[in-house]
């Protein structure tokens, strides 16, 4: 999304999914740039309601995501093309065969102004570990990792700024991993109290958390600690969370919201006519789908495959694309994203992403001689997020294609349908998606379908699938792990535990009061690069 991100929603999967929006004028009013004290004028962007505390690796869903981004810094950090550059890192040097890597760091602060040393990276991800967070899985590799461990033998401080990471087996693009927001750092001062650090951190990032009004909106401001390459170019950023796209959209559009990363369906014809060269419609690393629960009815065994099948072939994606979309996304082809190196549109299996009704529907009747099906079959969505149109869309096709009933079932906002889904509690199947943690392919694969992972939605395991994602961890270079990847595919398309549906492109805008708007490789403003004029 989970690129958790969310899960995946994801980050991974999973997506944003609430709009924000307020005044750009100077006034203090509800909807004003001012914040409480006065004068402050931040950028106006959209966000959404954090599922979590904001405590780094147990955050995997974007609402929570990018304002972790914003307040951490990592390792290693991306810049607005998945280029991966040291950070808090003064080097990440490895041994011959890239299974020890020993890590120098840079002298830096936290918001607090607290030293960042090597024990916090390293006690940051034995907590992570010890405590089951979301991100866990981020650290299977080192050496010493099982669910719940204390402490990880691979991990080992050497003095206050250089410690050393020992992994099981080798794996050369580690380093470009660390970015990720399970790797960023914590102070001495989080372990005191996790969850109450969750509501108000203590980060090393660009940003500091100035304000977090939940369900309503968080405020960033510039953290004079930090001493990195990419400071804040403004007085801060504020994230409002709108309760529909249609009028964070509206707002962008009377001057009341400087920054729009989702423009909704309804503006999809008209978006780029209204904003001009302000308009954004590029490639993201972005994935969409919708996933099943693994004990759902009729979707277990060889019943459940065939249904899964039928439901993809029942799914035109160029018409959903076409006439919802508006060419903002296009069909899937592979579990990943087109802009990631090394994708493949010819992986072995995905015909069962092509159209194709009359064989959709004799799979589904092969089904229903092993069990018949009945009731109606759903797919849950977060109304707050713009996916009714799609959902709808694509329900009516099941329902026309395969004869059976089937809508949506829709949720007040992304957090009350994250929650049924981490709980385990959710009933239909539920739209999921992954936005990128780093560029690799492997992102989509091991933190959304590898057994026991954190964004693992659909608790999918074969034993198969997680080989290849090892065989490709250990891969000499990024292009032979990328092969690799592309072919442990092969088993999600037998199986199907999410029916892949389209890549994202980011449709965006931004308003007349700031420049220097970039939206990165996976689909996120460059917040730190916005000016207000």
């Amino acid at each position: 999304m989970p690129i958790k991100k969310i899960v995946a929603l994801s980050t991974a999967a999973a997506l944003s999914t609430a709009l924000v929006a307020c005044s750009s004028d100077s006034s203090d009013s509800a909807s004003g740039t001012s914040d409480s004290k006065g004068g402050t004028n931040y950028v106006l962007t959209n966000g959404s309601e954090p599922q979590n505390p904001l405590v780094p690796a147990n955050t995997n869903e974007t609402g929570g995501g990018r304002i972790v981004d914003s307040l951490f810094a990592g390792l290693v950090r991306y810049d607005a093309d998945g280029k991966a550059h040291n950070e808090v890192a003064e080097s990440i040097e490895s041994n011959a065969d890239s299974t020890e890597f020993t890590v120098k760091l840079k002298d830096t602060k936290f918001s607090d102004g607290t030293p960042v040393t090597a024990h916090s990276f390293v006690d940051a991800w034995n907590y992570a570990v010890a405590n089951d967070l979301l991100g866990a899985y981020f650290f299977e590799p080192i050496k010493g990792y099982e669910e719940g461990a204390q402490s990880l033998e691979g991990l080992k401080v050497v003095d206050d700024k250089t410690f050393t990471i020992t992994l099981t087996a080798p794996e050369a693009d580690f380093p470009q991993r660390l970015g990720y927001s399970a790797y960023f750092p914590l102070p001495e001062s989080a372990f005191e109290d996790m969850d109450g650090f969750g509501e108000n951190p203590v980060g090393n990032g660009p940003y500091k958390l100035a304000e977090w009004n939940h369900n309503q909106d968080a405020i960033l401001v510039p953290n004079e600690e930090y001493t990195g390459e990419t400071p804040a170019k403004n007085d801060g950023v504020k994230f409002i969370f709108y309760p529909s796209q249609d009028s964070a959209y509206a707002d962008l559009l009377a001057g009341n919201l400087d920054v729009l990363d989702a423009i909704p369906d309804s503006a999809f014809s008209v978006y780029e006519n209204d904003l001009g060269d302000r308009a954004v419609n590029q490639p993201a690393a972005v994935f969409q789908s919708f996933s099943l629960p693994k004990n759902l009815k009729h979707f277990e065994g060889e019943e459940g495959k065939l249904r899964r099948q039928a439901l993809s072939l029942a799914i035109d994606r160029d018409a959903v694309t076409e006439t919802i979309f508006q060419g903002t996304r296009t069909p899937a082809k592979d579990f990943s994203s087109p802009v990631l190196p090394g994708y493949s549109e010819s992986i072995k299996g995905n015909d069962v992403l092509e159209f194709n009704p009359t064989k959709a529907k004799e799979l589904w009747a092969k089904a229903d001689e092993i069990d018949k099906f009945s009731g109606s079959f759903q797919i849950a969505y977060n109304s707050d997020g713009g996916h009714q149109s799609w959902v709808d869309a694509v329900t009516n096709q099941i329902k026309n294609n395969l004869g059976i009933e089937a809508n949506g079932a829709p949720y007040p906002d992304f957090k009350s349908l994250r929650d049924e889904v981490t709980n385990r509690t959710i009933t239909t199947a539920f739209r999921t998606g992954w936005q990128a943690d780093y560029p690799s392919i492997g992102n989509f694969l091991s933190a959304v379908y590898g057994t026991g992972a954190g964004s693992n939605d659909s608790d999918y395991s074969n034993k198969a699938f997680d080989a290849k994602l090892k065989e490709a961890g250990t891969a000499k270079s990024p292009e032979d792990a990328a092969k690799i990847y592309n072919e442990a595919q092969e088993f999600l398309f037998a199986d199907l535990p999410a029916i892949p549906l389209w890549y994202s492109n980011v449709t965006g805008g931004y308003s007349e009061a700031v420049d220097n708007v970039v939206f990165n490789w996976k689909s996120v403003p460059e917040y730190t690069d916005i000016t207000k004029k």
